[in-house]
């Protein structure tokens, strides 16, 4: 059997890094950014709100894109857009930093509006991504070996928060925070010329010999996917659309969209707010948090990988796909408790809440390799993208809430002089947050059922 199912995985991955590099510069360079603009929490806030709302509105249109235009021309051109995005941050360098403007009633400094917007820009690409990389998944894997996939694709964002806190800092300190924007933007389009020269459907490349009958047989081993109506590029007759209406009759959809609301919130804290907790609590520069921060999304890759491959351990004795990853994702759950701890260890020394975390967005990580294939192990693949675009889009609301929430706790708990006290309740809530959201989910699916349109 040919493996050209890997490279498409492999392109997924590095798709993926460059994703999370362009998102984690701006949190990176968030203490620069603030001694030169004057920030408060609430304004760094509603910058990282303005993104993750945006992203959320975005994620649930280029969902439908994806589905319509297809999974080639739909990836290009959302990292196409988020690579542009990512480099015009650098512009806001002609912002003064004193100026000050009003928007729709709310006062605000010139210069939180000017990255508010490219954020929003940066948002309309990056949420192209997982939608077109799940579709991908569908597309290229059977359901056996998804989670992996998953799992190894999405462990990328894992490698871009590591090599961010690495490159960022010594591009911002040689030649100014603005490059490390432009920088890191421009690696998006590097990646358009392996993806032009790499992907294609599994039909397409049996036919180019790329593949041969085998794999492409494995690829499509499932029951279900070889009826050619659940294949769009079997049967051109079942391309209609597939209304949200008619996806959000379903239980399965919003097992989906609750388990990513009451969990992302979490992912979306820490990659935002990771940087800001170490500079208030051990007074850390851009630099110093260079290895913490490294160390700590180190520990997420394994966690990403580990969780795509621990339903496949569960299904030895015979269970479903999906009653092997629910129970996957019961004991993920789990860890995620020991943040609880993080603030109470913090004074005996940084590593210690640096680890805890660590093991709580390892945690995530391997939760998100699960929750994505619940969607194409129950879903048929032409909707995939739609329902992971409704998800995503409820997961990143839960980021905007999470964001806003914090920078009020911050900076209420700032001025009472007991930050701690704010970083607290928001670890209490990234502890439990996963088993609330499994228990969700399974009161919504107690059992495996494959969606038939």
């Amino acid at each position: 059997m040919t493996k050209y199912r890997w490279i498409i995985c492999a392109l997924l991955f590095f798709a993926t890094t460059v994703n999370y590099l362009d998102r984690q510069v701006f949190s990176l360079l968030q203490p620069v950014l603030t001694d030169i603009y004057k920030w408060t929490n609430s304004d760094y806030a509603n910058i990282t709100s303005a993104f993750t709302f945006m992203y959320a509105v975005f994620t649930l249109l280029v969902g439908r894109y994806v589905d319509n235009l297809g999974t080639k021309k739909g990836y290009a051109l959302a990292i196409t857009v988020w690579s542009l995005g990512a480099c015009i941050h650098a512009f806001v360098y002609y912002v003064e930093p004193e100026s000050k403007m009003t928007f729709l009633g709310f006062a605000m400094p010139v210069s939180v509006f000017a990255f508010m917007i490219c954020r929003a820009v940066l948002a309309l690409g990056e949420a192209g991504n997982f939608p077109a990389a799940i579709k991908t998944v569908a597309e290229w894997f059977p359901k056996k070996e998804r989670s992996l996939a998953t799992g190894i694709f999405n462990s990328g964002a894992n490698i871009g928060a590591i090599v961010a806190p690495l490159l960022v800092p010594v591009i911002a300190k040689y030649w100014g925070w603005q490059w490390a924007f432009v920088a890191v933007g421009a690696i998006g389009f590097l990646w358009l010329i392996f993806w032009f020269s790499y992907y294609g459907s599994p039909k397409e490349m049996l036919a180019k010999g790329k593949i041969n009958n085998e794999e492409f047989q494995h690829i499509n081993s499932d029951e279900e996917q070889e009826k050619t109506k659940d294949d769009p590029e079997e049967n051109d007759s079942d391309k209609k659309k597939v209304s949200w209406f008619s996806l959000l009759g379903y239980r399965q959809t919003w097992s989906f969209t609750m388990g990513k609301f009451l969990t992302d919130g979490v992912w979306w804290f820490f990659l935002f707010w990771m940087p800001s907790y170490l500079k208030n609590n051990y007074g850390m520069t851009t630099e110093d948090m260079m290895l913490p921060l490294a160390v700590l999304y180190s520990m997420t890759m394994f966690g990403s990988i580990g969780g795509g491959y621990l339903p496949k351990i569960f299904q030895k004795d015979g269970r479903d796909p999906y009653k092997s990853r629910m129970r996957a994702m019961l004991t993920i759950a789990i860890f995620p408790l020991v943040v609880l701890l993080a603030q109470p260890l913090s004074d005996i020394s940084y590593w210690l809440p640096v680890i805890l975390i660590g093991i709580g967005c390892s945690a995530h990580q391997a939760w998100s390799a699960n929750i994505y294939t619940t969607v194409s192990d129950m879903f048929p693949k032409k909707t995939v993208a739609s329902i992971v675009g409704i998800g995503t889009m409820a997961g990143s609301l839960s980021g905007v809430i999470t964001s806003k929430i914090g920078g009020w706790l911050f900076d209420y708990y700032s001025a009472q002089g007991s930050i701690e006290t704010g970083y607290t309740i928001m670890f209490v809530f990234c502890a439990i947050a996963y088993l609330l959201g499994w228990t969700v989910m399974k009161l919504l699916v107690p059992k495996y059922k494959i969606i038939e349109l």
